[in-house]
């Protein structure tokens, strides 16, 4: 039986998330590796060629979760600031986590560079879900994160 081909929509969506995922987390992974977290150059590369690699079954599901989670944020930028925030620490960090401990931090400098993530992807959240929801835009998508259209509106 032929597996049924994923649609062009599905398929954008995936193409479009996982590369708004690689582009602005490499940039923003090699200053918090480098210096925060204190990690050489070479262990740097290795948790930003390891990253690359994980976020690309993590992009799109990211994006997923992420609208999600903005359905509940009102329209105004503080709401959605909270809620991108919120989306991007709770799914990022614990990855971020193993991909950094993995690529040889340890005590105190994987200690930090936990904490210099969160911080880092609780000041990023909203510029991320902007950077993300323009990259869709490029790939002829909607913004993610609204509200689904109701049948009385």
């Amino acid at each position: 039986m032929p597996v049924p081909e994923k649609s062009p929509s599905r398929r954008r969506a995936f193409i479009a998330d996982t590369t708004a995922l690689i582009v602005f987390f490499t940039a923003t992974g090699v200053l918090n590796e480098r210096f925060i977290a204190g990690m050489s150059w070479e262990q740097v590369l290795h948790a930003r060629l390891l990253g690359a690699l994980l976020m690309v079954p993590v992009g799109r599901p990211y994006g997923v979760w992420r609208d999600w989670i903005m359905r509940r944020a009102r329209p105004n930028r503080l709401s959605q600031l909270l809620w991108d925030s919120l989306a991007l620490v709770s799914f990022q960090v614990p990855i971020y986590a193993a991909i950094i401990a993995v690529s040889g931090a340890s005590g105190r400098g994987l200690l930090f560079g936990i904490l210099g993530a969160a911080a880092m992807m609780l000041a990023l959240g909203r510029p991320y879900g902007a950077f993300l929801n323009w990259v869709r835009g490029m790939f002829g998508l909607p913004p993610g994160g609204l509200r689904p259209m109701s049948l009385n509106s």
